[in-house]
């Protein structure tokens, strides 16, 4: 699914990714959170939460993390918590990063590590029981991170989702200041 449904309440982003083989460097993939002010949607984001960080209201929680994409089923879950944000907050972007953990295999810039060498990427974003998107990182080959989903409020304050599948070649700290910009 990639239109829009709206009205929106608390949704689960997972994703999963296969270890890498014995002797590689882990395959590290990490889901990020950029929540956007309603006056400037697409400027600098207001809160970032990802691996390391938290949402400092609790909208946003990371339930799962995984270093190594082992075990069965998806290996991060994040929960967004759209009608519990404040109304100043507009937008929100999740992406995907693959964290650099060494080695130069898969190319892309630096060397680090891309899609095409990562196996058995995917992910589900999901309100509920109810599938609103699933799918892979196979169509974005060279990029090292990714964007796959936007919600964003309306005048009413019902928030809305968007499929945003789109990837990025460059490293995870530049991919969080050019993962919301109007592209």
């Amino acid at each position: 699914m990639t239109g829009v449904r709206k009205g929106l309440a608390k949704v689960e982003v997972a994703l999963r990714w296969d270890p890498s083989p014995a002797g590689a460097p882990a395959n590290d993939l990490d889901i990020v959170a950029a929540v956007y002010g309603a006056a400037d949607p697409h400027g600098a984001p207001v809160q970032l939460v990802h691996f390391g960080s938290r949402s400092p209201d609790g909208t946003i929680t990371l339930n799962r993390d995984s270093h190594t994409g082992q075990g069965f089923g998806f290996d991060e879950v994040m929960t967004v918590e759209l009608h519990r944000m404040s109304p100043d907050k507009g937008r929100v972007v999740i992406g995907v990063v693959i964290q650099n953990t060494g080695g130069g295999a898969g190319g892309g810039t630096g060397g680090a590590k891309t899609f095409a060498a990562v196996a058995g990427t995917g992910f589900r974003i999901r309100e509920g029981h109810t599938d609103l998107a699933q799918g892979d990182f196979a169509g974005l080959p060279g990029a090292t991170a990714a964007t796959v989903a936007e919600f964003t409020r309306d005048a009413s304050g019902a928030w809305s989702f968007d499929l945003r599948l789109e990837g990025f070649e460059t490293d995870p700290e530049e991919f969080t200041r050019a993962m919301g910009e109007v592209r």
